[in-house]
């Protein structure tokens, strides 16, 4: 298995148990650093770049991306792939592996499939707390706490991105922390996949690609740090369908433990999504994909949404040489 993180701080309990596992298991812990953090990671099964290593890698990327920046992450994506990565996990230096955690993963699983378009409040199908996912329009939970998940009979599908939850302080945005209760557990039930034309905002804790949405790993550089996998993964949800694949979403299988984080600064980091996401699902669903899944077609895909984005003024135009960087980058490892 082979797991990306990205951190400032030495090891966590999270790393630990990630690493000692994987001891047991076989795989590999990509951790990238930034200018502050630790310089080594001294753990069984890591490979630990600091940010004079990172500036040392033959990735066009490497000396793009900017400094203190989560999406550094893209370079750990990379470095994975290179050395032959199939199915890549990412998560965050603060969640701690369940047991369900270290299950095979497999592209094809029975799931019941949401078939209404619009918004999907997925969480309210694994709890029945007024809850919702970080990245979610404001404007729509009201109408997501009393709108039932309606999905179809259980049924095989291929889902080439799969978002498992997080138990005890799960991914939500600041105005849920500042407003309403935690820890919160999720309920064990199917797995649940997104048909095209469905939404609902995944992140970066605790997610599966399959090779074939590789491309869609890329972090964007042109928004806040609480925006940049939520925005990736309004772009990936809207590539995926050209690729006739789906989004999953799967019960818990880590347990957050939550670094200190400030509130009110996370909630101004989020003002861009509050005040754009329905924007962005608008601008998406207007662009005109090829279908495909080879490496060329989901990358001129990708390219496609992000020069709609920037056209659209919700990135700035220098997106696109990061968008051109880790295709060329990814292409010269996958052809």
């Amino acid at each position: 298995m082979d797991i990306v993180i990205t951190t400032i701080f030495p090891p966590t309990p999270g790393a630990i148990a990630i690493s000692q596992e994987l001891a047991k298991r076989g795989g590999t812990l990509w951790v990238m650093g930034d200018r502050k953090g630790p310089t080594d990671y001294p753990l069984p099964q890591v490979r630990f770049f600091d940010i004079e290593s990172q500036l040392g890698l033959p990735f066009r990327l490497a000396r793009r991306l900017a400094e203190k920046s989560y999406t550094r992450k893209n370079l750990g994506y990379l470095l994975a792939i290179e050395q032959g990565a199939r199915v890549l996990v990412e998560t965050d230096d603060d969640n701690v592996p369940l047991p369900g955690f270290w299950e095979e993963r497999r592209a094809r699983l029975a799931v019941r499939r949401v078939l209404r378009p619009g918004w999907c409040n997925v969480y309210r199908y694994f709890s029945d707390a007024r809850i919702w996912p970080r990245g979610f329009p404001l404007e729509e939970i009201n109408p997501s706490l009393s709108q039932p998940l309606d999905s179809a009979s259980l049924q095989e599908a291929e889902c080439l991105v799969q978002q498992a939850l997080a138990d005890a302080n799960p991914d939500v945005d600041a105005v849920y922390r500042l407003t309403s209760p935690l820890p919160i557990h999720f309920e064990v039930r199917d797995p649940v996949a997104l048909t095209g034309g469905c939404w609902c905002p995944f992140n970066s804790q605790n997610t599966t690609f399959f090779a074939p949405a590789f491309p869609l790993l890329y972090l964007p550089s042109g928004c806040t740090f609480r925006m940049t996998d939520i925005w990736r993964s309004f772009v990936a949800q809207r590539c995926l369908w050209a690729m006739d694949s789906q989004l999953a979403f799967t019960p818990a299988t880590m347990r957050q433990e939550r670094n200190e984080h400030h509130l009110l600064r996370d909630f101004e980091d989020e003002v861009p999504g509050y005040l754009h996401n329905q924007e962005i699902r608008m601008v998406l669903e207007s662009l005109s994909l090829q279908p495909g899944r080879n490496v060329a077609e989901v990358c001129e895909n990708l390219q496609r949404c992000y020069a709609g984005l920037v056209q659209a003024n919700l990135l700035p135009e220098r997106e696109l040489e990061l968008v051109d960087a880790w295709i060329q980058d990814l292409r010269s490892l996958v052809g």
